[in-house]
């Protein structure tokens, strides 16, 4: 193709990004995180509608390409979207059962004022992989820990850096996440063998950031013990705390040692956890049927453990922080993001479509022609977009778009895609102070985000670290080579 012609269709194919772009920098402007309730989806349908009404126009691409590519996108993301609903099982399950209460209960027990800053990171890495969302454990546990912070004396930028690294660590190895089963699923590779895989730059880097912060924190004195108290008081009254609670994520480890399925793992860990909550917490159960129906005790039941799967639970502890903790979304609270992905595939598929994510690429091309160019071409690219689309859900579906054919052309798998995309796209999201994650913490925790931002050691260190192992080829596989 010639140059100039190669050009115009570059210039054309930024079209429908510029207009998506703008779209959504308005809508962050005027509903901040709740843009991801419905506008920014709007945003994505109208982009998409620009692109697809350009390739019409301009290279007479027929109407059916479109549908075509909208339903192969779109069927890419069935598994994804019944794992996101199980993950909004898993969320109620898990916590009103008492499972997410005792890891916590039993981690504040332990912590040590020498070593405050470590504990408090490794503690929020723990709560987001049990509850695979680093919004619900900043928002929780987090301001718990933003308090001691506070009253030990360290500053609340280094404390809430700590916090959203380890949040961040916990929800990107986390199965029940909605961003990993993203970033595995639409690159086609099996969710925990992604996982796997990540393994090799996402340890190094929360093990370099978990020194950094032991450092810091050995220059502190003693803590104070009050607000910890507090906190595990209250849900030692609220649960029944026991350490026969281990036993659902003991069963859930079993299953992913197994092999099998995220599915299947997913839905036995959930019913396993509804039952943990019959026998651990019937007077939660009960508190939450009695709230929908009235009738025997085996009618009342039913409904308050249908409630904690589906639907938003909440329980009132007396202490508001606790309350955020034991609330629960269930599957209802999954829609959006959901409603999310697929308008944000019908986005991609138009691209795609009309031949526009080709385009897009052709500017990237001749930084993809060695290992380290497209890996890190590809962590380039994610952490931009971060900043150029503001969320980290199309940062992530717009640079798999872009580079899988590239991967695929180039011979590289699948799953170091999904690996570089999640290493730079995931947890770069909360750095930029107009993104959606970044404005959320910023507000949650009341530090600004460029405060917080140089001490958030795992999210700064993971792109380089996934450029490094891309520079060194360690468990990098060619099948060209092969």
């Amino acid at each position: 193709m010639p140059m100039k012609t190669q050009t115009k269709r570059t210039l054309i194919a930024l079209v429908p990004l510029a207009v998506l772009i703008v779209l959504l920098a308005m809508n962050i402007s005027i509903f901040g995180s709740d843009a991801i309730l419905g506008a920014s989806q709007v945003a994505l349908l109208v982009a998409a509608a620009v692109a697809a009404a350009l390739s019409m126009w301009l290279y007479k691409t027929p109407w059916k390409s479109f549908e075509d590519a909208i339903i192969g996108n779109v069927g890419d993301v069935a598994t994804a979207i019944l794992i996101l609903f199980l993950i909004g099982a898993i969320s109620g399950t898990w916590t009103l059962s008492g499972v997410v209460p005792a890891f916590i209960y039993y981690g504040i027990k332990i912590i040590s004022p020498k070593v405050f800053l470590l504990t408090a990171c490794a503690l929020c890495a723990v709560v987001s992989v049990m509850t695979g969302s680093s919004w619900t454990t900043i928002a929780t546990v987090g301001v718990a820990l933003l308090g001691i912070g506070r009253a030990e004396g360290f500053s609340d930028a280094m404390t809430a850096g700590a916090i959203i690294s380890g949040a961040y660590f916990g929800d990107k190895i986390s199965p029940l996440s909605d961003t990993t089963v993203l970033a595995s699923s639409i690159n086609k590779v099996p969710l925990f063998e992604h996982i796997h895989y990540m393994y090799f730059t996402t340890v190094p880097s929360f093990l370099i950031t978990l020194v950094v912060f032991t450092v810091l924190g050995f220059t502190h004195g003693g803590m104070t013990e009050g607000e910890m108290q507090v906190y595990t008081s209250v849900l030692g009254k609220t649960f029944h705390i026991t350490p026969w609670l281990m036993v659902v994520p003991a069963f859930t480890v079993i299953l992913i040692w197994k092999r099998l399925p995220a599915i299947m793992v997913l839905a036995l860990s959930a019913l396993v956890a509804a039952a943990a909550a019959i026998i651990f917490q019937p007077g939660i159960v009960r508190s939450i049927g009695e709230g929908v129906t009235q009738g025997s005790s085996a009618r009342i039941f039913f409904a308050g453990t249908a409630e904690m799967v589906y639907n938003t639970v909440s329980l009132d502890t007396g202490v508001p922080s606790v309350n955020q903790l034991v609330t629960t979304r269930g599957m209802l609270g999954m829609l959006n993001t959901v409603f999310l992905i697929i308008c944000a595939m019908c986005f991609g598929a138009c691209m795609r479509a009309g031949g526009m994510i080709a385009d897009l690429s052709s500017i990237l091309q001749p930084l993809t022609r060695t290992r380290a160019g497209l890996i890190g071409s590809t962590v380039v690219t994610g952490t931009a977009l971060n900043g150029i689309v503001s969320d980290q859900y199309l940062a992530i579906i717009l640079t798999s778009n872009i580079y899988r054919d590239t991967y695929e052309k180039e011979g590289y798998e699948g799953r170091l895609l999904s690996r570089s995309v999640e290493d730079s796209a995931t947890v770069t999201s909360p750095l930029f102070p107009w993104s959606s994650c970044g404005m959320t913490q910023a507000t949650i925790l009341s530090v600004p985000t460029l405060a917080y931002a140089p001490f958030c050691i795992f999210n700064i260190l993971s792109p380089l670290m996934s450029l490094i192992v891309g520079l060194i080829g360690w468990k990098i596989i060619n099948v060209k080579s092969h």
